[in-house]
């Protein structure tokens, strides 16, 4: 049964998906947290973004309430990384202490994926002979999601595409009590040049290949309406483009397709060039930044992650 009331349940999922209207409620702030940092990092070209130590992460949530933040992703990076990742605790304290701390004030979404966590950097754990293990890979995304949901999670947000992982992510909360526990799937999620600052900042760059075997070929417009049309089918209560974009064409069609509200993920090389060109001068880096929310509300994103939500007020966005 499809539960539609998992994006009614608080007033910021509410927010977040109301269509009529944009606002700083459906703005998305992602937040680095790295187990055993002494202290905080810059992370280049993320301007207003820092890799944070765990007490540093909640005077920055403290400090985006202030200015109007509501929504989070948080990205946990641990201190010691394995093959098959089988513990997500270091994630999980941190969301037990966030939401302990602003318990409703924060609606936290949580990362949903193994490339932080694994010694290879890639999204998906491997046979000896090097294969990758399938069932091992979703096997470890359930733990993980199940930890994350446990420690008080407001949503998981499988970033992975490993095929069948919302199916798998879905049957494990709804049986284990988490059936109001909603997905926000990034079901749409090209193999891109523009992730570098991410991949800096949650210590994921693969160590060896690439990941074009599971993400997906910016080439192909079939391949990523139906991947998006398959997180729906397995239960995803949302769903988004990444990069945003590049893949901006893709929005109005997969919410036409799917009837779920659609986002868009503004990735750290988008948002980095635009830091580059105001420090070359070339822009106004603040105008430019709401030039870009303004669009990719134009073309249908119901909401937005962006490293700049905690400039929304500020910019004029409304809430």
């Amino acid at each position: 049964m499809k539960r539609l009331q998992r994006l009614r349940k608080n007033q910021w999922t509410r927010d977040l998906t109301a269509t009529t209207e944009f606002n700083v409620a459906q703005l998305i702030q992602p937040l680095f947290v790295v187990e055993g940092l002494s202290q905080d990092q810059d992370i280049p070209g993320l301007k207003g973004n820092r890799r944070l130590t765990l007490q540093s992460s909640l005077k920055q949530v403290e400090s985006d309430l202030e200015a109007g933040v509501r929504n989070f992703i948080l990205f946990g990076v641990p201190q010691a990384k394995m093959g098959t990742p089988r513990s997500f605790q270091s994630t999980a304290q941190t969301v037990k202490e966030i939401k302990s701390r602003f318990g409703g004030a924060a609606n936290l979404w949580v990362d949903t994926c193994l490339c932080s966590y694994t010694d290879h950097g890639h999204c998906c754990v491997f046979h000896q002979s090097g294969s990758r293990d399938h069932v091992g890979t979703l096997k470890a995304l359930e733990t993980m999601a199940l930890e994350l949901a446990s420690a008080g999670a407001d949503g998981i947000s499988p970033s992975d595409m490993m095929d069948g992982r919302v199916a798998k992510i879905r049957s494990a909360l709804d049986q284990a009590g988490f059936e109001d526990t909603p997905i926000m799937s990034y079901s749409t999620k090209f193999s891109s040049q523009f992730y570098g600052p991410f991949r800096a900042a949650a210590d994921s760059a693969p160590q060896f290949g690439d990941r074009t075997q599971y993400q997906i070929d910016v080439r192909n417009r079939n391949d990523a309406i139906a991947a998006s049309r398959r997180c729906a089918e397995e239960g995803a209560d949302l769903l988004m483009v990444k990069p945003g974009m590049t893949a901006i064409d893709l929005i109005k069609p997969i919410h036409e397709q799917t009837g779920l509200a659609v986002g868009a993920y503004q990735v750290s090389g988008e948002y980095a060039s635009l830091v580059l060109l105001e420090k070359e001068g070339l822009i106004n880096f603040e105008k430019a930044l709401q030039e870009t929310w303004q669009v990719f509300k134009r073309a249908g994103a119901q909401f937005i992650i962006t490293y700049g939500a905690r400039f929304g007020r500020q910019l004029g966005v409304r809430g």
